[in-house]
């Protein structure tokens, strides 16, 4: 009798850790997936960016800096693999290209070519995927690493090697996050 209880009690543990441990591969692949979304984003913004310096150069040639910095902070943005650093290069990123976009208000044949606005338009759109990006992977991040942080998951994600992930451009004030870049005006 004490057998069969051992041998229900071993099915049921075993059934727990399997349920466990399936539930941790579905969140670690989640926050993967999440992951390549903010990729893609990241390389649409990276592509967008050669586009935008080539249309401001053409009307601000004097403003050599600015184009110099932005073409640098994507090339180093594009460098980073590590999580955290790729999100403080981003942000930098952002912040050049907000200053590029700035630009416009000093050049109004700029703000008038077509081209610009479209790319401008282009890259609010980016911003806008990204940041939405941004807050599902970080979920996915915070739901992940609560599994692997928590009993009764946490003995399985230790068994089984699952390593807690970082989030992307985490900061306490969420509002800070908004897009970079407004169509028409900058902020």
């Amino acid at each position: 009798m004490s057998m069969f209880f051992a041998l229900i009690i071993l099915a049921a543990l075993t059934v727990a850790v399997v349920i466990l441990y399936n539930r941790l591969v579905r969140s670690r692949n989640r926050v993967s997936t999440a992951w390549s979304d903010i990729d893609v984003q990241l390389q649409r913004r990276h592509d967008l960016i050669p586009q935008l310096v080539k249309a401001v150069n053409a009307y601000a040639k004097y403003e050599r800096a600015t184009l110099e910095a932005v073409t640098e902070l994507r090339a180093e943005a594009m460098r980073v693999v590590d999580v955290n650093a790729r999100g403080e290069a981003e942000q930098a990123l952002g912040e050049g290209v907000s200053r590029l976009l700035a630009l416009a208000e000093s050049y109004p044949d700029l703000k008038a070519n077509e081209n610009f606005m479209k790319l401008q338009s282009e890259l609010v759109e980016t911003e806008n995927y990204l940041q939405f990006a941004r807050r599902y992977y970080n979920g996915s991040v915070r739901d992940y690493n609560t599994m692997t942080e928590t009993v009764p998951s946490n003995l399985v994600a230790g068994a089984f090697r699952f390593e807690p992930r970082e989030f992307f451009q985490k900061t306490a004030d969420e509002a800070a996050n908004v897009p970079l870049v407004k169509l028409g005006s900058v902020e």
